[in-house]
């Protein structure tokens, strides 16, 4: 018979928890009250787009979205390598830049410096619009405080394990984080670049601190959205979310290419907050915004106390607080992931295995954190070298996408996919209408 005492084991499990479930609600009850932009205010927007070795089937698709919005203009800059790509361009009305400049941030500012209009959208090449995104991201611009605008995203087609979890991350996201954000201070901690909006004017005063950005002493070559974001909002711009606007994007469905993809993302955000906490402190005057920083950071230490209190558990033998413990991690992240259940209710069993990999996700934000000054991409080879961004490969334009593609590039016909951008104009217009 067990000691009376033994519950003292699992006591700090408890309090830890209730701990995180106050700061969740902290978080979840804002988010409830989050509500859209909605108005008649619009802008003209050019999209601008750095183009490198994109799958062509996803880059036509994404180009033909892109053009099913009635945008002002489209410019693709494509690196010079990249000839397949700069073939598929060439079947679309829309301009294009060739460069041999290495990077991301080159094309970004390249890109935003040719285009004419009061609103740029910053766009991924393997990001699909539905129809309506370039009216819905105007909205919020009605206010001459908001800088930059999100939209919401979701995984093209996602197929297999990782793509799902990856859906269910952003679904997460967007009903909780950003929308709390845009909520109480609206201020999200990151435009995400697969579409992100700024005033163009905005973006030609912060460019060169965008291009010289450097975190202890080595410039910085990925984290471009997360930069712009941090410009913006330090210079006293609001940064909101538009959640109507919906976007997809191709996810890697290997693991070694999400595992790499997630160590990229949890430098960059490691640096940023550092960066707005610690360096230039500029998150602190607005105080929900720091709070979720500080929050994100402290559970990426604090997450890991489940599994090792079940290990304690396995230990003990104490299969009635192993049992207890595995259904409440089940129940618990089922409540978060709310959002996304709606939406695909066939995930509720994928929750147990995307528990595990939060897990995971915790331990290599925490590598993150100890290789902070490493940066590489996942999709383009380029990487800093001493204190210079160069090319890793050969950078061959075999248009291979690498680390793009999806397995199907069929369109989804499910309400939650954007067919909608293929229908007959008069069909897509009628659907506008009813949207409105």
């Amino acid at each position: 018979m067990r000691n009376t005492t033994d519950w003292l084991y699992y006591l700090p499990i408890g309090v830890l928890g209730l701990v995180r479930w106050t700061t969740w609600l902290v978080r979840r009850v804002p988010a409830a009250l989050y509500r859209p932009a909605r108005n008649d205010f619009w802008l003209p927007v050019s999209v601008v787009v750095p183009v490198y070795q994109e799958d062509p089937e996803i880059l036509g698709k994404a180009i033909e979205s892109w053009l099913a919005n009635d945008v002002a203009e489209i410019i693709l800059v494509i690196d010079a390598s990249d000839t397949i790509c700069r073939g598929i361009a060439a079947r679309y009305p829309v301009t294009v830049i060739v460069t041999d400049v290495p990077g991301k941030r080159p094309a970004l500012k390249l890109g935003w410096e040719a285009a004419s209009t009061p609103l740029v959208a910053l766009v991924d090449s393997d990001t699909i619009w539905a129809y309506d995104v370039a009216r819905l991201v105007a909205m919020p611009f009605a206010d001459p405080r908001v800088g930059g605008v999100a939209t919401r995203q979701n995984v093209y087609n996602p197929h297999g394990f990782l793509q799902r979890a990856g859906d269910m991350y952003l679904d997460y996201r967007y009903f909780d984080e950003n929308a709390a954000q845009t909520a109480i201070g609206r201020a999200i901690s990151c435009v995400s670049g697969r579409t992100a909006v700024y005033r163009r004017h905005l973006l030609l005063r912060v460019g060169d601190d965008f291009m010289a950005e450097t975190f202890l002493g080595r410039p910085c070559m990925s984290g471009d959205d997360k930069r712009l974001t941090s410009l913006l909002l330090a210079a006293g711009y609001d940064c909101v979310l538009q959640r109507t606007a919906r976007v997809w994007s191709t996810f890697p469905g290997s693991y070694r290419q999400f595992l790499k993809q997630r160590l990229r993302w949890a430098r960059n955000t490691w640096r940023s907050d550092i960066r707005a906490l610690a360096l230039e402190r500029w998150a602190w005057r607005r105080p929900f915004l720091a709070f979720t920083m500080v929050d994100k950071a402290v559970s990426s230490f604090t997450l890991l106390a489940a599994p090792t209190f079940m290990v304690v558990g396995l230990v003990r033998q104490d299969w009635l607080f192993v049992a207890l413990l595995a259904g409440w991690w089940w129940l618990s992240r089922s409540i978060k992931l709310l959002p996304h259940l709606r939406r695909r209710p066939s995930s509720l069993v994928l929750v147990p295995p995307f528990v595990l990999l939060s897990f995971v996700m915790a331990l290599v934000k925490l590598y993150a954190l100890a290789t902070v000054r490493t940066q590489r991409w996942l999709t383009r080879d380029v990487e800093v070298v001493g204190d210079t961004v160069v090319r890793t490969g050969a950078g061959a334009g075999t248009g291979t996408g690498a680390g793009t593609a999806t397995g199907d590039s069929q369109i989804d016909v499910r309400p939650d996919t954007p067919a909608s951008l293929f229908l007959p104009t008069a069909e897509r217009d009628a659907q506008r209408e009813q949207r409105a």
